[in-house]
């Protein structure tokens, strides 16, 4: 697994140095709060155990990860991943971003260009992924990025004591073809 390169963002693999950027931004309970599986408090030192267990998950072929890197600052400013299921050559689809970058298109770049690599170099047949109903910011990103919403799972999770509604998308591998011939046409016309 190499390194993705956007326009803004390189996306690069994990690495134990990374921990301590980790514990900074995924200590933010808004950062927690927005997904399923941050702890808080983010406990000092538990990065490194996290970042053990996805290396060896990668080994695994379990799952792709990255660190998303801003290129501006050279700072890791979240984590993106797809979490894979060989038998049925499809993923999920997992991102956080530091709080103090949300609203400025980075998880719209970031999962671009995990998308691609996703369809291209991993050559599943869908991608998809699972939002808090009332966490927009997320599910916008699907929507913009070409993910398709396939339904609402009812207080499906439970998260800090209260029971949440997941909203979950996706894209097949030959829609993500159709919609990038589409896009390549339009360029051309250009």
């Amino acid at each position: 697994m190499g390194k993705l390169d956007t326009e803004r963002l390189l996306l690069r693999p994990l690495t134990i140095d990374d921990s301590g950027r980790i514990e900074e931004m995924a200590g933010d309970i808004e950062v927690a709060k927005s997904t399923l599986n941050i702890p808080h408090p983010y406990t000092e030192g538990s990065a490194v155990g996290f970042i053990e267990s996805v290396l060896s998950a990668e080994k695994n072929n379990k799952i792709v990860a990255f660190g998303i890197k801003e290129k501006e600052s050279n700072l890791l400013i979240g984590l993106i991943n797809i979490n894979l299921s060989e038998p049925f050559s499809r993923g999920e689809l997992a991102y956080w971003i530091g709080r103090e970058y949300w609203g400025k298109g980075y998880g719209t770049e970031a999962t671009k260009a995990l998308l691609e690599y996703g369809f291209n170099q991993l050559h599943l047949n869908k991608i998809f992924a699972a939002s808090f109903t009332s966490n927009p910011g997320s599910w916008r990103i699907m929507e913009s990025v070409g993910l398709k919403y396939e339904g609402t799972l009812k207080q499906h999770v439970a998260r800090f004591g209260q029971f949440y509604d997941l909203a979950y998308y996706g894209l097949l591998k030959e829609e993500f073809f159709a919609e990038s011939q589409k896009d390549s046409i339009k360029q051309s016309i250009k």
